[in-house]
Order: structure tokens, then C-alpha cells, then sequence
């Protein structure tokens, strides 16, 4: 671990009240989980680092490294529509940067900013989000990233349970958010902090903007581009966030704070993952207009040092863009590479046959894939297969060819929200097997796992499963 030296310098660029030194609070009898070994790799860690004990106390937050000044960032939000000034880094430490990685520890104790909360996070929820960052990323899908995780004998109470603390250490190429924009904006210098945020921003994510004229409304219009693609890769195959606040959106494009998350299984366009979300504001067919609104309160907070007129324009062409690239992003997944103007409505009844049969949603995909269409046994999507046929009468790619792309963007395998639970369910007994199967599942969801045929169907049981906020 002596040669892992992590690096703070660009925090201090930055407004001493964005953010607060914070020391982490570490758990009581740390057990390691898991390991991320392909991406502990790629940091730099080697398997002497990997099997110390320094490693544990390090994911623990009890063994700082070298360079490293742990401390919690501020920022804003506005949560199912309502505007909180004051949010941050209620249990979340960040550790300092690791070549273009910005490593946090999730559960890591109290901060400045935990408000009511206890700084927690239990065994359930970091299981989730450990599994949900590989198996996005497996999927091409920008996300945070996860290198391990532990549980330990701290007790933490939610909803009257009490349940084992954990820790998960994650990393992202940068933890600013629209909400560190809204708690600038909302305090003291407002015009300062924002260009220091912003600037910092540029420097990590956005390099080739830093000497433009207009580099803030630049800036603007990348960050609406790469959401437009992420919300657009989130459909497809059917991801639900399930808490799509402003705080819980990345400036770079990034899935990022895995809750109540679900993926799609018997298809439906108004489900609601999230438990807590009584009025289905961020529901499976709303996420892309959610995430434009969300934009909006972005371009209102940068007004201060970017064109209102210009990133609002911008942003008036988020849901047209949006559609282009969602419905290309379809094209691809039914193995349509030539155009046709009847593919839109082609698509659209395909959804509309899904809807009223009920059918699984990537099943139906990675099935389809095969180029065997013997599981198509109801009325609409028979209807639908004549169209569908026809129209491959027009390609000009071989089957051949077809199916081997098709194969390489449906994925047999996604974390559906059984295969998770009897992952937790070991895990609270103090077995941690399928966990890491689950990890080696998430990493190629394309490939075949014998031993686990019976995760690629669904379970009547959890069908339409909600988690709540709590974690």
C-alpha cells in the first residue's frame, strides 16, 4: 500500500465552505466482502495490497494513504421537486484521487453534513450498489465504480430493524453533482464558487473547453448531451434509478447514488421502483422528462456566469434529441442497421405488445437474439413478428452478422431484484459466495453461467418488488 498515493490538491481549489475535513469513523470488526480485483488492478493495487490487512483498514478508513485528506463535499438539491439548500456528503468521505479516479468510502460515519442521519450504511443497500456499478458498467453504461466492500459488527437501526454497517468504497471521475452547483448558488459569492466549480470541472472532465470564450454555457451544453446518452442507455435496457434528484445527478454524465434502483423485468412503462415515490414521479417512462426538468434547474443556478437564453434553448431539444438516440439505441438491440420510416412505429407497437402481454423485458430481447422466434407465443407480439420479419427482408447485413451484434448489446443476465436478495439473504448469515458469483455475473452479463441458468428467468414473487429510500 506504501506506493498508492492519492492526491487532494484540487479540492483546496475550491471555497472552504463547499466542503469540510472530515476524519471517517471506522466500524467495529471489519470483514472484507469482496474485491473488485479486475478494477483493484487497473488502480494499481497488487495482490500483496489486496490480501493485508492495511487493505481492510484502508476500505475501513482506519489506514489513511499517503497524500490522502479525507473530507465531505456540500451540496444542494431539489428532492421529488422541492428544493433542500442544505444537503451533502451526509455519509459519504471522500479519500482523494487515484490517476483519473476520485475514491469515497460509502458508510464511513458521521460528517458536517448528515443532518439527522447517522453516517451509516447498512449490509442490504451496499450489496446493491456494489453488484448495480459492475453490472452498468459491463453494460456500457457510465456509472460510479465499486472496489470493495465490508460489513462488520456495528449494529445500525432502519425502520425498526436493526442491521450490520457496512462499507463500500467507490470511485467516480468526479463527485460534482447539479446540487453542488444549487449550493453555490444558494450562498455567499455565488458568481466565485460557481466558476471555481465549474473551472475544476473543466480541468478534470472537460479539458478541451478550459480556454473557450464561452466555456460555462459550453460546458452546459456537454453536460446536457452526455445525460441525453445516459438516460437514453438507462431505457434501453429498462434501468429505473428510482430517486432522479437534482443532487443525484452527475456533472459528468454518470450514474451515481444506486437506492431503490430496479432493472425492468414483465414490462411496464409506468413502474415505480421506489417505494417511497407515492405520487410516481420517477417512474420508468418519466425518467428522460425528469431528467430534463432536472437540467433546467442546472441552467437556472448557472445563470450567474452562463446565457440563460442559450442553455435553456439548449436544453429545449433534450427530449428530440433524446428520442433519436433512444430509438437508435433500439434499432440496434432488434438487429435494424438500414433505415426505414417505418421502424418508429415498428418500435412502438413492439412496446405496446410487451406492455399488454406482460412479457419480460430483457428475455424477450436476448431471445430474440438467437434469431429463433419459437418463444413468441402471444397474439400481439405474433402480430408484431410478421412486421418484424418483413422488415428483415429489407436489411442488407447478413443473419449471420445480426445476431452476433444483437448478442453483444442483449444481455442474458441482469440484476434482477431476486438474484440480489438471496445474495443479501447469505451475506447477512456470514456468507459471502454468491455475492462475488453475483460480481463475476454483473462483469459479463453476455456470457453463459451454467450454474445459474434459473437467474435469467424471472420470480413471480419479486416481480414487482419496491425498495425504499432507507439504506
Amino acid at each position: 500500500m506504501k506506493n498508492i498515493i492519492l492526491d487532494t490538491t484540487h479540492i483546496k481549489k475550491l471555497s472552504t465552505h463547499l466542503y469540510d475535513y472530515t476524519t471517517p469513523t471506522p466500524l467495529m470488526r471489519p470483514k472484507l466482502i469482496s474485491i473488485n480485483k479486475i478494477f483493484a488492478k487497473e488502480l494499481g493495487f497488487d495482490d500483496i495490497d489486496l490480501e493485508s490487512n492495511h487493505f481492510i483498514e484502508f476500505i475501513n478508513g482506519s489506514y489513511i494513504l499517503k497524500g490522502s485528506i479525507p473530507y465531505a463535499n456540500a451540496y444542494a438539491g431539489h428532492q421529488f421537486g422541492y428544493c433542500v439548500p442544505q444537503l451533502g456528503d451526509g455519509r459519504a468521505i471522500c479519500l482523494g484521487k487515484l490517476k483519473t479516479h476520485h475514491l469515497q468510502l460509502k458508510g464511513s460515519g458521521l460528517t458536517k453534513y448528515s443532518r439527522d442521519g447517522d453516517g451509516r450504511a447498512v449490509l442490504r443497500s451496499t450489496i446493491r450498489e456494489y453488484l448495480a456499478s459492475e453490472a452498468m458498467d459491463a453494460l456500457g453504461i457510465p456509472t460510479t465504480k465499486a472496489l470493495a466492500m465490508i460489513t462488520s459488527d456495528t449494529k445500525v437501526y432502519r425502520n425498526y430493524d436493526v442491521e450490520n454497517g457496512a462499507i463500500v468504497l467507490r470511485t467516480a471521475d468526479t463527485w460534482t453533482r447539479f446540487g453542488s452547483f444549487e449550493f453555490a448558488y444558494q450562498n455567499k459569492d455565488k458568481e466565485k464558487n460557481l466558476k471555481s466549480i465549474a473551472d475544476m470541472l473543466i480541468l478534470e472532465n472537460y479539458p478541451h473547453l478550459k480556454d473557450n470564450f464561452n466555456k460555462y454555457e459550453e460546458l452546459y451544453f456537454e453536460i446536457v448531451d452526455k445525460t441525453i446518452e445516459l438516460i437514453a442507455l438507462w431505457q434501453s435496457v429498462g434501468f429505473m434509478h428510482g430517486v432522479m434528484n437534482t443532487d443525484n445527478m452527475s456533472a459528468s454524465g454518470l450514474t451515481i447514488d444506486y437506492g431503490p434502483y430496479a432493472f425492468m423485468e414483465e414490462f411496464d412503462s409506468k413502474f415505480v421502483c421506489n417505494l417511497s415515490d407515492h405520487e410516481g414521479r420517477y417512474s420508468f417512462e418519466n425518467q428522460p422528462f425528469i431528467a430534463q426538468w432536472n437540467l433546467s434547474v442546472l441552467a437556472k443556478v448557472l445563470s450567474p456566469i452562463a446565457s440563460s437564453e442559450l442553455m435553456n434553448s439548449y436544453n429545449d431539444t433534450f427530449i428530440g434529441k433524446y428520442k433519436k438516440r433512444y430509438f437508435q439505441i433500439i434499432k440496434n438491440k432488434l438487429g435494424l442497421y438500414d433505415t426505414s420510416i417505418d421502424d418508429t412505429s415498428l418500435i412502438l407497437r413492439m412496446f405496446s405488445a410487451l406492455q399488454a402481454e406482460k412479457i419480460d423485458y430483457s428475455s424477450f430481447f436476448y431471445n430474440l437474439s438467437s434469431g429463433d422466434y419459437s418463444f413468441i407465443n402471444t397474439h400481439q407480439l405474433k402480430f408484431w413478428l410478421k412486421m418484424y420479419k418483413k422488415r428483415l427482408e429489407n436489411e442488407t447485413v447478413s443473419k449471420e452478422y445480426r445476431v452476433q451484434s444483437m448478442k453483444k448489446i442483449n444481455p442474458k443476465y441482469i440484476l434482477r431484484n431476486y438474484m440480489l436478495q438471496d445474495a443479501i439473504d447469505k451475506a447477512e448469515q456470514g456468507d459471502y459466495t454468491l455475492v462475488n458469483d453475483l460480481l463475476h455475473i454483473a462483469q459479463n452479463p453476455f456470457d453463459e453461467h451454467l450454474k445459474y441458468e434459473h437467474y435469467t428467468k424471472p420470480n413471480q414473487d419479486f416481480k414487482a418488488m419496491k425498495c425504499s429510500c432507507s439504506s
